[in-house]
């Protein structure tokens, strides 16, 4: 996991815009940009928090926009 965390910030620094999805993968997903590093949550995680949205989302339902 840490690595997992570390390479999403080597790639992808704060404001990084991004597709998440809350939920299941399905359909578009909602954008936004990255308002936080991403850390591992309560040591079971990775995950990331985005603009406009009041949770954090977990690294598998992230897709940096290129």
């Amino acid at each position: 996991m840490q690595k997992q965390v570390e390479n999403f910030n080597k790639k992808n620094p704060i404001g990084t815009p991004v597709r998440y999805w809350t939920g299941m993968r399905e359909g578009d997903g909602a954008k936004s940009k990255t308002r936080t590093a991403a850390q591992i949550l309560q040591g079971h995680t990775p995950v990331v928090w985005v603009e406009d949205h009041g949770a954090c989302i977990a690294l598998t339902h992230i897709d940096p926009i290129r």
